[in-house]
């Protein structure tokens, strides 16, 4: 079965998010930069990320990072240069974040100074660079926002939803057996008038899906 989440406001009805944590390692004129992007579902874990990275370089010349939580004007964003001159690091990084249209993502990437100066041009797509090499690592997920319902239907009805309702992408959650089957079920947006129309057929025009909303929350699919 997928798994859950809680709906979070500022977010699409679909996105995709890191399912993992990966890595690049770029050499540029005897500097070595290893770029770090996983998941981090608010600023906070994003900035326990970045920590956890810079501990794991603490002996590094330099830590920037940038991550992106949120989609938008308003979306949650934020970078830093970690001491290199301004704007050469951080929103370069922020920049191959927001071109890979992933969000709840942060990255670090670490730089040994190697003794040559790369120039303002030269740290910009070295950052860039390695971000955009450990986006390419990356595993992903899709995150589909899904409108709950709870319903009750006959015994015969249940068998026959047993089968349609998966063709819909629907999830059937936690069914439960008295008189009648109480479902609850997890509906994708985009399919919300077809799902409706079918129970509303099958139902002879007795259930009303509008009528039985309870919530909404992302399920996380491959």
């Amino acid at each position: 079965m997928p798994a859950i989440q809680e709906v979070r406001h500022g977010r699409p009805e679909r996105y995709r998010i890191p399912a993992e944590t990966a890595q690049s390692e770029l050499e540029i004129k005897n500097s070595l930069f290893i770029g770090t992007v996983g998941h981090a579902a608010d600023v906070e874990a994003a900035t326990a990320f970045v920590e956890r990275v810079r501990t794991e370089y603490a002996d590094a010349t330099h830590n920037a990072w940038a991550y992106r939580i949120d989609d938008g004007p308003h979306g949650l964003c934020g970078f830093s240069d970690d001491g290199e001159p301004g704007g050469t690091a951080g929103r370069p990084m922020l920049s191959v974040l927001e071109g890979s249209e992933l969000l709840e993502v942060v990255a670090v990437v670490t730089r040994y100074f190697g003794g040559i100066k790369l120039g303002a041009g030269g740290l910009v797509r070295a950052y860039s660079a390695a971000v955009r090499e450990a986006v390419h690592n990356l595993a992903t997920v899709e995150c589909v926002l899904h409108r709950l319902a709870r319903i009750e239907v006959d015994y015969g009805l249940y068998g026959h939803l047993q089968y349609l309702l998966p063709r819909y992408e629907v999830i059937i959650e936690q069914p439960s057996f008295s008189d009648r089957v109480t479902l609850d079920i997890a509906v994708p947006y985009t399919k919300l008038a077809e799902v409706a129309e079918l129970l509303r057929e099958r139902t002879n025009g007795q259930l009303r899906l509008d009528e039985h909303w309870v919530g909404e929350r992302y399920v996380l699919n491959p």
